[in-house]
């Protein structure tokens, strides 16, 4: 597809956008009271911080969870994986095929945040860690952390999969990626709105955008 067409969609998907930040700050004043929830997790995305700003940024890790999320992607639609590197400095995959998702997974799925869920999920199932909640949501918050802030700092340099795509329809469909997670993530997490009440807050608030623009025209 041509660049000028993912343009124009990137365009079109403003309102998409702005109604899924208005469901995530909904979403957020609603679970604000969830302080189990909130306290370990922030506390992790803290320790992390410290790491982040203090120690060698372990690049290695965050590029093989990368080059390993394009490979999830392209199982999921059911293409194949051929070969991966991966190095300090930079990796590559190669795949059978491709599409826009594929390409930009890594910047808005969070790999190793997800790993961390299955991990629990699995290890509740069979030996009931409700005791472990606690330190599920501190790992949970290092990870998340991680992920957003090794993705913003491979993003200050010139990436393939964003230019292959176009910079304007990247970072829409990586700004929806993203708070999508978080609009399924923090319900589910802090058990104060559901889910589908989160999406239905998304859809409300793209309602609430064309009905101002047309007003407006």
């Amino acid at each position: 597809m041509p660049k000028w067409i993912k343009f124009i969609i990137a365009l079109l998907l403003l309102p998409v956008c702005f109604g899924a930040a208005s469901a995530l700050w909904r979403v957020l004043q609603a679970s604000g009271s969830a302080d189990t929830t909130w306290v370990p997790l922030l506390a992790g995305a803290a320790c992390w911080l410290v790491i982040y700003y203090i120690l060698p940024r372990p690049m290695w890790i965050y590029v093989f969870g990368h080059e390993l999320t394009h490979a999830v992607w392209t199982w999921i639609f059911w293409g194949r994986v051929k070969k991966m590197k991966v190095t300090s400095n930079g990796g590559h995959v190669i795949i059978s095929k491709t599409n826009f998702l594929i390409a930009l997974a890594p910047y808005f799925f969070p790999l190793y945040a997800v790993l961390v869920v299955i991990g629990f999920a699995l290890g509740h199932l069979i030996w009931d860690w409700k005791s472990v909640l606690p330190w599920f949501h501190l790992l949970l918050g290092t990870a998340y952390a991680f992920h957003v802030t090794l993705t913003w700092h491979i993003l200050q340099t010139r990436q393939t999969d964003i230019t292959e795509q176009g910079y304007v329809f990247s970072a829409v469909i990586i700004f929806l990626g993203n708070v999508s997670v978080l609009l399924v993530g923090i319900p589910l997490l802090a058990s104060k709105v559901s889910v589908f009440a989160a999406l239905g807050w998304w859809f409300e608030g793209i309602g609430q955008v064309f009905h101002r623009l047309g007003r407006w025209l």
